[in-house]
């Protein structure tokens, strides 16, 4: 019976807050819809003081009160934390505010400015989700640098030369962001020379210029023009040569020879010493020229005493010396 007196009790407290609510909402709607003339459409906003004594924000610190919890709030830094599971607790806390500020990021009617000051808080969030790891990994934790997903990294787009800030969503294409990405065209491939004589025809030689009909017209007007002027000049000559003004030209000079040389100063003395020479008797020397069977002969005592210096002692070499001594033989040194 007390039971049902004191829920009883609650849920009359309840209607009563939000019966209070309803109508303080009721009030404020009215009077922004329909301003009275005497009092000002535009109502200041209420101080922390204020709406800290409204009925609804009494109601819920009753019911804080009651249940004795309270809302913990993430440490400022992740090296004030000393529990494993409350590290894990805010590290995933972290990724569920990045992937809601990534999926918001996506929209690109938001305006510039917020879209930069979503990718700011972005980045921010991953270097303290970087923080909170390397915590998580001196705590005892795994190691989710190595092992943790990296699906919210690689939604993001690097700078090239600009390591550590990403781009996400519709800030790739803000201006100025747009022309970092861009990439130059690379260079045309350079044609060999098999791939540029497949484009070549009769037309660039040159075979096909005389099949429009324009320029063999002009070849012919102008070889008329050049024929008729080459004509004139050669009758006005010859009126002029049988009239006995000018002179017959004369035969063209010869053409000069560029291979001569030219002749040296002391030439004269050269061709007197030359005749000297050639009117002085001539003295030949006597040669006598070795027959085939001599040189044979030289050549084989040549390869006896090789073999003999390589092969034999010195005491065999003096006693066959001796020995070509006595018999009157030349050896191969003294021939």
């Amino acid at each position: 019976m007390r039971r049902r007196l004191c829920s009883s009790g609650t849920r009359l407290i309840h209607r009563r807050v939000i019966r209070n609510c309803y109508e303080n909402i009721r009030d404020f709607c009215r009077s922004s819809v329909h301003p009275s003339p005497f009092v000002p459409s535009v109502i200041p906003a209420a101080r922390n003081a204020e709406k800290a004594m409204t009925t609804l924000a009494r109601w819920r610190a009753a019911q804080v009160g009651e249940t004795g919890k309270e809302r913990e709030r993430r440490p400022y830094l992740a090296s004030e934390c000393h529990e494993l599971p409350k590290a894990e607790k805010w590290r995933m806390q972290i990724i569920r505010e990045i992937a809601k500020k990534v999926a918001q990021i996506q929209n690109a009617g938001l305006g510039e400015f917020r879209i930069r000051d979503l990718n700011d808080e972005i980045n921010k969030l991953l270097r303290e989700k970087g923080h909170w790891e390397a915590q998580i990994r001196e705590l005892g934790g795994p190691d989710y640098a190595k092992v943790g997903p990296r699906m919210l990294d690689h939604e993001g787009k690097e700078v090239p030369g600009n390591r550590g800030y990403k781009y996400f969503g519709a800030a790739k294409d803000l201006p100025g962001v747009r022309e970092l990405f861009e990439q130059e065209p690379p260079p045309p491939p350079r044609k060999t020379r098999a791939e540029l004589m497949k484009d070549i025809d009769a037309d660039y030689y040159g075979y096909r210029d005389d099949d429009d009909g324009i320029l063999i017209p002009l070849e012919q007007n102008e070889e008329r023009k050049a024929v008729a002027a080459v004509v004139a000049e050669y009758k006005r000559k010859k009126e002029l040569s049988l009239q006995g003004d000018i002179e017959e030209p004369k035969e063209e000079e010869e053409e000069e020879n560029i291979y001569a040389v030219a002749p040296d100063v002391d030439s004269d003395e050269d061709e007197s010493h030359t005749v000297e020479e050639a009117l002085q008797p001539r003295f030949i020397a006597h040669v006598p020229v070795p027959s085939q069977l001599e040189v044979k002969e030289a050549l084989l005592r040549r390869k006896k005493q090789e073999l003999l210096e390589r092969y034999a002692s010195e005491t065999l070499q003096n006693e066959a010396e001796e020995a070509q001594d006595l018999l009157g033989v030349k050896t191969t040194s003294e021939s």
